[in-house]
């Protein structure tokens, strides 16, 4: 009874680690707006961390945990007079992170409520997250 027991659990266990393999986050870029700082964790180990500049008083950042939902490599802001937004991944409706020229602002909150990021920090998390796709990507911003 008990070695039958013992088999039927190792079989579950089997089974399930590759389901929960197929479904991990390859590409995790966790926000922090407290710290003004984003960390980009690569199939579990942290390779990046970043100066980024959240939202200014009186706009807002949203907190919570999202998969990108579209690449724009040239975006404009449709919101704020074309301004340039290189390399933006949208991850929440009009949210991004994205490069920006105001690099002199990067560590404080700055921005109308996207992370903004050095362009080529931008441009490298863009490439990772085409690279390893939407759907193995998480963004998570944190207070």
């Amino acid at each position: 009874m008990l070695r039958t027991q013992t088999a039927r659990i190792l079989l579950f266990l089997v089974l399930l680690l590759p389901a929960h393999q197929a479904v991990a986050d390859r590409v995790v870029a966790r926000v922090s707006i407290s710290q003004q700082v984003m960390h980009v964790y690569v199939h579990g180990q942290l390779l990046h961390e970043w100066p980024v500049s959240t939202a200014r008083q009186g706009k807002i950042t949203p907190t919570g945990q999202w998969r990108p939902q579209f690449l724009s490599r040239n975006h404009r802001s449709s919101l704020y007079n074309n301004a340039p937004m290189p390399y933006s991944v949208f991850y929440s409706g009009n949210f991004a992170i994205h490069g920006t020229n105001e690099i002199n602002r990067l560590g404080r909150p700055a921005s109308a409520g996207c992370v903004r990021l050095h362009p080529d920090n931008a441009r490298m998390f863009f490439d990772m997250v085409q690279a390893e796709g939407m759907a193995q990507t998480r963004v998570v911003v944190v207070n």
